[in-house]
């Protein structure tokens, strides 16, 4: 079983978009959370296959490190 580290990013008209950084260019959007985790599984899988029939290596998570840090608001 592979894993991998997805970027759910909320919009602002609604939905999200979703990014897969070990995988590159492979993103997907969704109305809701739920759907946009369904349509990143679905991507995922569709961007395994193409690399596997193009006799490419599959791409492995490489310990990426999500943080949230604080930065102090610009003066006016």
């Amino acid at each position: 079983m592979l894993k991998y580290t997805v970027i759910l990013v909320p919009e602002e008209k609604g939905g999200y978009s979703v990014e897969v950084p070990a995988l590159p260019g492979c993103y997907t959007q969704g109305e809701t959370r739920e759907e946009a985790i369904y349509m990143v599984k679905e991507a995922i899988e569709l961007y395994l296959e193409s690399s596997k029939a193009h006799s490419e290596p599959i791409p492995e998570e490489t310990g990426v490190e999500s943080l949230i840090v604080e930065v102090k608001e610009p003066v006016a």
